[in-house]
């Protein structure tokens, strides 16, 4: 039975960003899925002071729907996408950057709806905490404080993280760039900055949410790697595949690897498109 993908945004996105690569994968013949996390999508915020003229004191504290969710509500509000899918046939679950953590826990939780795991340069904690890993050697290169200079507003106040992607300023708009798309085009840039939401939740999680040997470890995995991605760098990215490995060495990743920012690959997602096609024709573990 072909699979059904079910296909998990990062941090301040939103289903919209996955159509082209859902368009790519029904020519190729399969269905997918393509999942708004809670206060994602037509649920987020969008403040009247965020339009233009923008008014920056109104936009650091009016409230966000996304206040107070939690990973937790995440990775509940995926199990339930995924239930309903995997009535269908066989799931498999494709994530990207903070997607992660939430495809990860799901995963945990209920390994026995999900036939394959891929993460496209998404985060998957093993041996740290999310925010650990960001003190460490491989994150050393991320421009943390150039994305971080268009947040607005207290997060402890406001309940969320509040960027403000429709900036004009030339320096903030570059620190952008370099950070998601550096290898696209200014227009391709600026499209994909405008799918953004302003709000993200606050909770990164705990121990008890990186992966798990005995439940996320038994599913079949895939890790492609971006080998231009400037947010979680290759260095990054393979020290998750190798810890992950470390954790079920009986079960390793496949692993893949695209020529890619953080974002191009759903800019032109052909490429991605053929790999998820290939991913759905491999036998389970173990056969």
């Amino acid at each position: 039975m072909q699979p059904t993908f079910v296909l998990v945004h990062g941090a301040f996105a939103n289903s919209f960003s996955f159509a082209p690569l859902q368009a790519e994968l029904g020519l190729l013949g399969h269905r997918s899925v393509a999942v708004d996390l809670p206060g994602h999508g037509f649920a987020a915020t969008y403040p009247r002071a965020y339009q233009a003229p923008q008014d920056l004191e109104g936009l650091a504290t009016a409230p966000g729907a996304i206040k107070g969710v939690t990973l937790a509500d995440n990775a509940a509000h995926l199990i339930a996408v995924l239930e309903r899918a995997k009535r269908n046939g066989p799931v498999v679950l494709v994530s990207h950057s903070r997607g992660g953590m939430t495809a990860t826990v799901a995963a945990n939780q209920r390994p026995d709806l999900i036939d394959r795991i891929v993460y496209v340069s998404a985060w998957c904690p093993v041996d740290l905490d999310i925010s650990a890993y960001y003190a460490e050697p491989e994150m050393a290169t991320v421009d943390v404080a150039g994305v971080a200079s268009a947040m607005v507003g207290n997060p402890a106040e406001l309940g969320l993280l509040r960027s403000n992607f429709r900036t004009a300023d030339p320096g903030v708009l570059a620190a952008f760039k370099a950070a998601f798309l550096a290898d696209g085009t200014e227009d391709e840039f600026m499209v994909f900055l405008n799918t953004f939401q302003p709000d993200e939740n606050l909770d990164v999680g705990t121990p008890d949410d990186r992966a798990r040997a005995e439940t996320w470890g038994r599913i079949p995995r895939t890790y492609i790697r971006l080998t231009e991605d400037t947010s979680v760098p290759l260095a990054m990215q393979d020290r998750m595949i190798r810890e992950g490995d470390a954790l079920t060495p009986e079960n390793p990743y496949d692993v893949r690897t695209l020529t890619s920012s953080h974002l191009h690959w759903l800019v032109d997602p052909a490429p991605t498109a053929r790999v998820l096609s290939e991913l759905a024709a491999l036998p389970p573990v173990g056969s």
